[in-house]
């Protein structure tokens, strides 16, 4: 039946419909049809007349049933009534510019889960589901995506041009702080000694070098000392030269401070104890002198360090080891001064993996003048790994990520996105440096791109970049 056909007989039903009243009656004029008004269907919700459950251009006024025995479809006032015929597997309506309508021809239809498999007739996969449509026009051999402006303002798709900027990397790991190993002094007697007096300092106390720490008695510092003063006080020509070093190498082989030796060739007399002066500028870590005691030699009577320089420990994740090197600024916060920050550099890489953590072991000098810093405190160190010099980068959120390879959608207007496969570099500040395949300047993707890969499935848009992808 032709499209004039039923146009005809839809007006020649609704025609008769109307006949059988007249003003102010609702009587139908051929007895037992009942007859609504659309006053009245409007107000009841009432079907005004009956079509073919299937569709089928059949109608009727009153209910009725199919050959099969279903009942016809009321259709009420304001429904969408289409006395269209269906439409044709292989066509479907598209409307032109002038408002009529054309037909666009179906190319193939698509996996619905968006797996590479088409077919050219209608068909349904495992699951039931529809495979969809594919027309002319919205599939090309670029493999990209169209979607319509309707669908790409719903889903809030957003490009951004690819740019030259300068990605800031930084490594943050934690660490503590240790003391310079080279800045530690311990003092220890080399001889059998007796502590006559130990000087008002105690552990953690401050001490310049050349401070007094104890007063000392010992026999054999005695006799060298009476050897020394008995040859510089000797008349004989040349006897200090000859004898008198000698002498003194000895005192100074038993550890007699350079004062104390100082002193007894002013005097030229013999000290009964000998005063035992601090090293080094810093702090007395450990005291273990006690007036009156017996020193062993080798036994350890103050430890003292320098802390105007220490070194942050800090432990390195083994994915970040390549990106650092010896030299390397490095910016150290404690979690003891917040809104401190120690500078610094990488002195030493550890070449040593923790086996348990997956972390090595990276040290790094640290100025400390006002000894801020303490031993064991806790730190966290930030490293700058980028470069100086500006790369072609994108935001992140651009980088769809399948495992094996990365991808970014292209922006090609008009509704259509390229996908391309791209190769990463540096991460930093929410971008990523992009070293082959997108140009400057190329708008991409940075929103919304993960619906348009499910609108279009990522593994059958790179179809271009594997042999397994389906051609339509």
């Amino acid at each position: 039946m032709t499209r004039a056909v039923l146009i005809s007989v839809a007006a020649a039903l609704i025609a008769a419909a109307g006949i059988g009243f007249v003003a102010g009656a609702q009587r139908p004029l051929v007895p037992g049809i009942a007859i609504v008004t659309p006053a009245v269907a409007e107000g009841n919700s009432a079907p005004i007349y009956f079509q073919d459950p299937d569709g089928k251009p059949a109608y009727s006024l009153t209910p009725r049933k199919t050959g099969d025995g279903r009942d016809y479809r009321g259709v009420s006032v304001g429904a969408d009534v289409s006395f269209d015929e269906a439409a044709p597997d292989t066509l479907s309506p598209a409307t032109t510019s002038a408002g009529g309508t054309t037909e666009r021809k179906i190319k193939y239809y698509r996996n619905p889960m968006g797996l590479p498999d088409t077919s050219p007739t209608p068909k349904k996969d495992s699951m039931g589901m529809d495979y969809i449509p594919v027309y002319e026009g919205e599939d090309s051999d670029d493999g990209s995506v169209k979607l319509s402006p309707g669908k790409i303002q719903r889903t809030g798709v957003k490009s951004e041009p690819a740019s030259r900027r300068v990605i800031r990397t930084l490594v943050r790991a934690p660490g503590t702080i240790q003391l310079d190993e080279r800045r530690i002094s311990v003092i220890s007697m080399r001889a059998e000694s007796w502590v006559q007096k130990v000087a008002d300092v105690t552990t953690g106390t401050q001490v310049k070098k050349g401070q007094p720490l104890m007063e000392v008695y010992s026999p054999a510092v005695a006799s060298a000392a009476a050897e020394y003063i008995a040859t510089i006080n000797s008349p004989t020509i040349g006897g200090v030269e000859r004898y008198g070093r000698g002498s003194r190498q000895r005192l100074m082989n038993l550890d007699v401070p350079d004062a104390a030796i100082v002193a007894m060739e002013k005097s030229r007399t013999v000290p009964i104890t000998i005063d035992w002066s601090a090293p080094r500028d810093g702090i007395v870590l450990e005291r273990n002198a006690v007036e009156g005691m017996r020193a062993q030699p080798g036994d350890v009577l103050f430890r003292v360090a320098d802390t105007s320089v220490v070194w942050a420990m800090i432990d390195i994740a083994e994915r970040d080891l390549g990106a650092l090197a010896v030299g390397q600024p490095v910016a150290v916060k404690a979690r003891s001064f917040v809104n401190r920050e120690f500078a610094g550099k990488i002195s030493v890489i550890y070449p040593q993996v923790n086996r348990e953590t997956r972390t090595a072991r990276v040290r790094i000098e640290l100025s400390n003048p006002d000894g801020a810093l303490l031993p064991d405190m806790y730190v966290d160190a930030e490293i700058n790994t980028g470069s100086p010099v500006a790369v072609l980068a994108i935001p992140e959120s651009a980088v769809l990520d399948t495992g094996s390879r990365q991808a970014v959608f292209v922006d090609k207007g008009q509704g259509r996105f390229e996908p391309r496969e791209v190769k990463l570099g540096h991460r930093g500040d929410g971008y990523v440096e992009i070293r082959d395949g997108v140009t400057e300047g190329e708008p991409i993707v940075v929103s919304a791109n993960f619906l348009i890969d499910a609108e279009s499935n990522l593994k059958a848009a790179l179809k271009g970049f594997s042999e397994a992808g389906a051609q339509p």
